[in-house]
């Protein structure tokens, strides 16, 4: 049977042979005019649905892969999914003039200089993930591009990374393991102290930070948070100590844990200064040290001044998921330090986020090629 543009032509002998393609309509060469009225009906129907798959259709690029039931999501509704890493010179050339949309997470970094070149065919930028900063949202927008992400599909993993971090970090865990791989039995070394009656300084107060401030409450720490959009209201219902500066936190907290996003406020907010100001004491005298955690975006913290802290004996130990370099340059020394350890960017990296993940950046991408907008939209305040 000869083809065209996608579609099988039929070509029926008898108009019987149509009643076959047909099977909802008892139709026969007798027909009366009512039921040829109605396959009428039904085929302007058809045609007029086939015609809008056809047209709705967009290619889209996934970049750093995806859950395989969410790229079936994506073809299932009609869509052409390249799962294909683009090398930045060739976003730099312009490969994204052949695509609709493009869904990255934190390994595709999207600046102007790429977006400029993507013509005009580039309708969203999905990031499978929390943070954009990979991506320049404010040249997205002025291109007229939405970009969306799936703030709440990791939040559980990212809370329970966060707490393994500070666990292991207190009861010395990584230290204990390399030393029993090294044939070593240094159980006085590995005396450690509990969470329960410490101080958690949270910055940041979003989904992730209530979750981490809600389990260590559990394990009996009191909660302080910074967050200077944070309305008061929000942090009493937490039962959270809310500070108007992040000095303060410092001042009052002994384990601190980053939860906000990196931006030019941000950047570099954990340094010496403020790190000297952790008072190394819980409120009844234990001497449990200082400890940092930052599961959130490499650059919040200043690496530099973290390992001049660790050093100096100011930090007791820090544990960082995120770096300002990624991967990590070999010979970095701070992932080198003892009192040290780390995680190579992994608070999404499970099955449950992963397939939340890819479901929710699907549906978000596939709402905005029809002309709809996003409820996670993050530069809609930009958009025209």
């Amino acid at each position: 049977m000869p083809s065209t543009g996608g579609w099988t032509a039929v070509q029926p002998p008898k108009l019987v042979r149509w009643c076959q393609w047909l099977p909802s309509y008892s139709f026969r060469p007798n027909t009366t005019s009512a039921s040829i009225i109605g396959f009428g009906c039904y085929l302007r129907h058809r045609l007029m649905s086939l015609t809008q798959i056809t047209t709705t259709m967009a290619r889209i690029a996934v970049t750093d892969g995806m859950a395989q039931d969410a790229v079936a999501l994506l073809e299932k509704s009609g869509h052409e999914v390249v799962l294909q890493f683009i090398e930045h010179e060739d976003l730099l050339a312009g490969a994204l003039r052949d695509f609709d949309a493009i869904i990255v997470r934190s390994a595709t970094k999207l600046p102007r200089e790429v977006l400029v070149q993507s013509g005009s065919r580039l309708k969203v930028i999905g990031r499978a993930g929390v943070g954009v900063d990979n991506i320049d949202i404010t040249a997205a927008a002025e291109m007229n591009i939405p970009v969306v992400n799936a703030p709440r599909a990791s939040t559980q993993s990212v809370i329970e990374l966060t707490i393994g971090h500070l666990l292991s970090s207190l009861r010395h865990i990584p230290r204990a393991d390399r030393s029993m791989r090294q044939d070593k039995w240094e159980k006085k070394a590995m005396k450690g102290t509990e969470l329960f009656g410490k101080d958690l300084g949270l910055i940041g107060f979003g989904r992730i930070a209530q979750g981490v401030g809600s389990v260590a409450q559990m394990l009996g720490m009191d909660v302080h948070t910074y967050d200077p959009y944070l309305p008061a209201k929000v942090a009493k219902a937490q039962n959270t100590i809310l500070h108007k500066s992040v000095d303060t936190l410092f001042q009052n907290c002994t384990h601190i844990s980053i939860h906000c996003n990196l931006t030019d406020e941000t950047h570099h907010l954990v340094n010496a200064e403020r790190m000297a100001l952790m008072p190394g004491k819980s409120r009844d005298g234990i001497p449990c040290g200082n400890h940092i955690v930052n599961c959130a975006r490499g650059g919040i913290v200043d690496e530099a001044a973290l390992l001049a802290s660790l050093e100096s004996g100011q930090i007791a130990s820090a544990a960082l998921d995120v770096f300002e370099q990624e991967p990590v340059s070999k010979g970095n020394m701070l992932i080198q330090h003892p009192n040290f350890h780390g995680t190579p960017h992994i608070g999404a990296a499970t099955l449950e986020a992963q397939a939340r993940v890819g479901k929710d950046i699907g549906l978000a991408v596939m709402t905005v090629l029809d002309g709809k907008v996003a409820d996670t939209t993050v530069n809609s305040h930009l958009l025209k």
